[in-house]
């Protein structure tokens, strides 16, 4: 069956208005069998969390397959999963995989955060790997329910957050390098603390070489798949080896700045015009579409106070601009720790020094509360759907 763009489901319109489509098969959140477990595990200390060692009761598993299609959804005790050896996901990395995360405010209240970002771009990634669609409306309303079947493991501290998993893995149980005729998409939860100890801005130090490449035109840097970070791996560690903490990737001849580490990327500076300008690389098809990525260009847009941009930097442009002093801030954003400032960047056995902390990465700091106000209910918006619990 022809899948729609938009992931409609069957019976349903589409979201964008369309009529000439055809609308695809799904599971549906109503299907939802739960199997819970018998006795909850000893919740953890939010001040002692570390990123994804801790994992909740229960996940959510969804099976599809070519001939019997998309099964009931399904959640059940947190285990091991039982693969084929000739798996494809194992063999040709057909797998994506999602992040997010679910808040509880001050008052006790559980948000998401712009979950349907999340959502659209799983959806934009299964299609690349040749995965089946889902209605991604369906398989949000799913991840919420297990989530207030997991509720009490969302830490109570605004310190803290629960962060949510989805993943989705080719099982076709033979050698063939072809689309899998068998999938599964499951989600798992993992309590998390913050990203930076006590809480404060830590900023890194980049090693920009160009003989590592992140990603490139007409390949997949523009999806969440794991083959784009277990690729990026020997580079971070060769980061470490000249003593930077991070990677600042580039692209092409002219060392276009793409993105640092796992996040995507910002400058805060006076351009060659002399304006005041967030700028930040355009989505032409090897940057990741990040959701905090996408809230700090809305937020500063509604807010009009500067020009916002969408555009390449090059190495070239960063070391005129900061030979020049026009540049302010730079810092990379993303799920895991919403804004990490640059200190430092080192290019070509040289010390670029990034006057982020000189006097306090104010703009920075400014989407850090501005976010952290919406996600843990100081500050109402509809970016923060709730979790109704029992």
């Amino acid at each position: 069956m022809e899948n729609c763009k938009n992931g409609c489901h069957n019976g349903t319109s589409c979201s964008d208005g369309e009529t000439n489509h055809t609308v695809i098969d799904s599971f549906k959140a109503s299907d939802l069998i739960i199997e819970r477990v018998t006795s909850s595990k000893e919740k953890p200390d939010p001040s002692k969390l570390v990123f994804g060692t801790v994992f909740t009761d229960h996940m959510l598993c969804i099976e599809w397959s070519l001939e019997k299609g998309w099964q009931k959804p399904n959640i059940k005790p947190f285990q091991n999963l039982s693969l084929h050896p000739a798996c494809s996901a194992l063999h040709y990395a057909i797998e994506l995989f999602e992040g997010l995360k679910a808040y509880r405010g001050e008052d006790g209240k559980i948000r998401l955060f712009r979950p349907k970002l999340n959502m659209e771009r799983m959806l934009r990634s299964s299609v690349r790997a040749t995965l089946p669609s889902f209605d991604k409306n369906e398989f949000l309303q799913c991840i919420m329910k297990l989530i207030e079947v997991d509720n009490e493991w969302v830490p109570h501290s605004t310190s803290a957050s629960l962060y949510i998993r989805p993943t989705f893995i080719g099982t076709e149980p033979s050698l063939g390098v072809k689309k899998p005729s068998k999938a599964l998409l499951f989600v798992i939860l993992s309590p998390v603390g913050p990203y930076f100890s006590g809480g404060s801005f830590s900023p890194v130090s980049l090693w920009a070489e160009p003989k590592y490449v992140r990603a490139w035109k007409g390949g997949t840097g523009d999806c969440k798949m794991g083959g784009n970070y277990g690729s990026s791996i020997f580079a971070q560690y060769e980061a470490v080896d000249v003593g930077c903490q991070q990677v600042l990737w580039l692209y092409g001849e002219d060392h276009q700045i793409t993105e640092v580490g796992t996040m995507n990327l910002f400058l805060y500076w006076i351009n060659e015009d002399g304006e005041e300008e967030l700028a930040t690389p355009p989505l032409d098809g090897i940057i990741l579409p990040g959701v905090t990525r996408q809230s700090i260009l809305d937020l500063a847009r509604k807010w009009g106070e500067f020009k916002v941009s969408e555009r390449y930097l090059t190495m070239t442009d960063l070391i005129t601009a900061l030979k020049e002093a026009r540049v302010k801030e730079m810092f990379g954003s993303g799920t895991a720790c919403v804004v990490c400032p640059v200190s430092k960047i080192r290019y070509k056995n040289e010390i670029l020094n990034i006057p982020t902390m000189e006097n306090g990465p104010k703009m920075a700091e400014r989407f850090l509360k501005k976010m952290a106000d919406i996600q843990y209910g100081r500050e109402e918006s509809d970016w923060a759907p709730l979790i109704p619990t029992s």
